[in-house]
């Protein structure tokens, strides 16, 4: 059986971790065991972490809405039931953008959720 030399793609792989450890403090963007470890460490935190936003932003908005929501004279919960009652469908991260810049608007939206809430 012939020998095979796995050394240009040893490197490739040293290479590209090294690369994506580029920036990284001290020893962990010179040494490739280190910089393996950080890489895999960032990689693992980046993926948890895409799904947190997700988590945090929902979060971020609830607030928004609950506050601009207490403003007109509803709960959080209330407001969401008028507006499904209501036939309104506004996802939670237009409703907070509309809160946030436009309370004139979100303020007809709450009534627009008593109304259908009252019926």
């Amino acid at each position: 059986m012939p020998r095979v030399s796995t050394n240009v793609a040893r490197l490739k792989r040293k290479n590209q971790i090294l690369a994506q450890a580029k920036g990284y403090f001290g020893r962990r963007k010179n040494l490739y065991k280190t910089a393996k470890e950080a890489v895999e460490r960032a990689h693992k935190y980046a993926y948890r972490d895409r799904k947190n936003r997700k988590r945090e932003f929902r979060r971020l908005w609830i607030i928004r809405i609950n506050a601009a929501a207490r403003m007109n004279g509803l709960s959080y919960s209330r407001l969401m039931d008028g507006l499904r009652k209501g036939g309104i469908e506004i996802d939670r991260k237009v409703l907070a953008d509309i809160a946030v810049r436009d309370p004139n608007a979100f303020g007809e939206i709450a009534s627009v959720a008593k109304t259908s809430l009252a019926a």
